[in-house]
C-alpha cells in the first residue's frame, strides 16, 4: 500500500496541537498559582500536609513540562514534514510525520497520567472534608 502525504495532511494537526498546548499552558499556570499559594501558607504555618501537596504538584509540573515539550516537538516535526514534502523529499517527510504522530500520542498519554494524579489529589482533599460528616 503506497501512502502519499500532501502538504495539507500535517497542517491538519496545527489546530489540534495548538489547542493542546493552550490547555497544557493553562494547567501549568493553575499549578504555578497553587504552588505560590501553598508556599505562602507553608511560610506562615509549616506542616507535612502542605509538603505532601507540594510534592504532588512538583510531579505534575514535571509531567506538564514533558507534555509541552513533546507537543511542541510534534508541531515542529509537522512543520518540518511540510517543508520536506514541499522540497519533494517524500520518504523522509513521511517518516518524520510518523515520528510527530508518535510524539503527540506520548504527550497525550502523559496528559492522562497527569489527570489521574490530579484526580487522586482532589479525592484525598474531598475525603478529608467528608470524614467529619460521616461521624
Amino acid at each position: 500500500m503506497d501512502i502519499k502525504l500532501s502538504l495539507t495532511t500535517p497542517a491538519l494537526l496545527f489546530p489540534a496541537i495548538s489547542l493542546l498546548l493552550l490547555a497544557y499552558t493553562n494547567r501549568f499556570l493553575t499549578i504555578a498559582n497553587l504552588i505560590r499559594g501553598l508556599h505562602s501558607k507553608y511560610k506562615e504555618n509549616p506542616n507535612d500536609i502542605i509538603i505532601g501537596q507540594l510534592s504532588n504538584l512538583r510531579k505534575r509540573l514535571v509531567l506538564i513540562k514533558n507534555m509541552q515539550l513533546l507537543g511542541i516537538s510534534s508541531l515542529f516535526l509537522c512543520v518540518l514534514t511540510m517543508f520536506l514534502l514541499y522540497a519533494q523529499v517524500f520518504l523522509l517527510g513521511e517518516f518524520i510525520f510518523g515520528v510527530a504522530l508518535i510524539l503527540l500520542m506520548i504527550s497525550l498519554g502523559i496528559s492522562i497520567k497527569e489527570i489521574q494524579i490530579s484526580i487522586r489529589a482532589l479525592n484525598i482533599q474531598l475525603s478529608d472534608m467528608e470524614y467529619p460528616l460521616k461521624k
